[in-house]
């Protein structure tokens, strides 16, 4: 397939000094590049949260998802907070 691509004139310059370098064609040192690119984002791990959630059902009877004051106190309760 036939594209155009926008570059900065120096990263031009110095990919065609290179692809000359390397006894290649830019096209095939571009096509390394992408391709080299694409692998690394495919190898990238996606991030998940484990579930560190205790017990079911929300929050304890007695609170309300709003109460933010009385949650705090109850998780730093005896922890001198």
């Amino acid at each position: 397939m036939r594209t155009s691509i926008d570059l900065p004139d120096a990263l031009f310059a110095k990919a065609k000094r290179l692809a000359h370098a390397r006894g290649t064609t830019l096209r095939e040192l571009t096509i390394e590049g992408l391709e080299a690119v694409l692998d690394r984002h495919r190898q990238r791990p996606t991030f998940r949260l484990r579930d560190a959630s205790y017990g079911e059902g929300g929050l304890t009877d007695g609170l309300d998802e709003t109460d933010w004051d009385r949650i705090r106190a109850l998780a730093y309760e005896g922890r001198g907070g």
